[in-house]
């Protein structure tokens, strides 16, 4: 039997990537290629990069092997009937039409796109830590925050797409201003850049997550207290979604997650806060089990795991 693969496309603030995967989830190595994004690039730039990657990567399929479909997990916002973007990081693209710009590159395959924060949650339901659960968030806490949804076994993604993007719900007690127009985002308080950047307002001189990290670790007191705050709002979102969806599990990857095992105990304790209700308080916070790899892997399981794409 040939092997089968789904050509796997995540797109993000500040790169995008391709890859093969097959329908266990496994990475094709030879097959991943990666090129910048960010918001200074122009339109055709963008294009440019999403051309190379998507190029580069079919022209990796073994011989013989079945390609599958494409699977794109994008920043958002999205419009899934017209398969357009306007991800707020990448200002040059709005109503942009990626969906069409793909299925160009790859006539002979069905292209699905849908938001990052839902392509992660299938990851982790298929080989991460949401394995067994049926009412799952998946949640990114990087560059930006992002999020997404599965509920009675299957995915939610909304009318438009763009459910479960709790990166835009706005959390008591924050007045950060956010990009989206809003006051007190979680985006605009529990990001990487923007812990960061509350942290240096406080006297902090560090200038990446990285260094926080390590100014957290050494124990200082500003990267501890950003850390906390960081955390806080987090679990502030987390109590309120749970509150909102009944939710068991949600699983939190991306790279300013790393900043220490100590942001989880953090959000822990932020969710225990609501002691009345223990519906809200038993839904369980983890670290993603998976690699770098998560997002493509959730792009796949657009393919894959097609049963619980909604």
């Amino acid at each position: 039997m040939p092997l089968s693969y789904a050509l796997a496309v995540d797109l993000g603030g500040t790169k995008v990537e391709a890859a093969l995967v097959d329908d266990q989830g496994v990475v094709l190595a030879a097959s991943r290629h990666r090129a910048p994004t960010g918001p200074l690039k122009t339109a055709d730039e963008l294009a440019a990069s999403v051309e190379s990657v998507v190029t580069r990567a079919r022209a990796s399929l073994p011989a013989g092997a079945a390609l599958l479909g494409v699977g794109v997990g994008t920043a958002g916002p999205i419009t899934v009937e017209t398969g357009t973007v306007s991800p707020l990081n990448l200002p040059a693209w709005r109503d942009y039409p990626l969906r069409d710009l793909i299925a160009a590159l790859v006539p002979e395959a069905f292209v699905r796109l849908r938001l990052d924060g839902l392509c992660i949650t299938l990851a982790e339901h298929w080989l991460g830590a949401g394995q067994g659960s049926d009412s799952l968030m998946g949640m990114v806490v990087s560059t930006g925050v992002g999020g997404g949804l599965i509920l009675g076994g299957v995915t939610v993604p909304g009318s438009s797409g763009n459910a479960g993007h709790i990166g835009h719900i706005e959390v008591g007690g924050f007045d950060d201003p956010c990009a989206c127009g809003g006051t007190g985002c979680l985006e605009a308080v529990a990001s990487g850049p923007r812990t960061v950047a509350w942290a240096r307002a406080q006297g902090w001189s560090g200038l990446t997550g990285e260094d926080l990290s390590t100014a957290y670790a050494a124990g200082d007191s500003i990267a501890i207290n950003a850390v906390k705050r960081c955390g806080q709002a987090i679990g502030q979102a987390i109590a309120s979604a749970t509150n909102l969806v009944d939710l068991d599990v949600v699983a939190i990857g991306g790279g300013f997650s790393h900043v220490t095992p100590d942001l989880f105990d953090f959000v822990r304790a932020a969710v225990a806060e609501r002691t009345v209700f223990s519906f809200a308080t038993r839904v369980r916070v983890v670290a993603s089990a998976l690699s770098g790899d998560g997002p493509l892997i959730g792009a796949a399981a657009l393919i894959h795991r097609a049963e619980l794409v909604a």
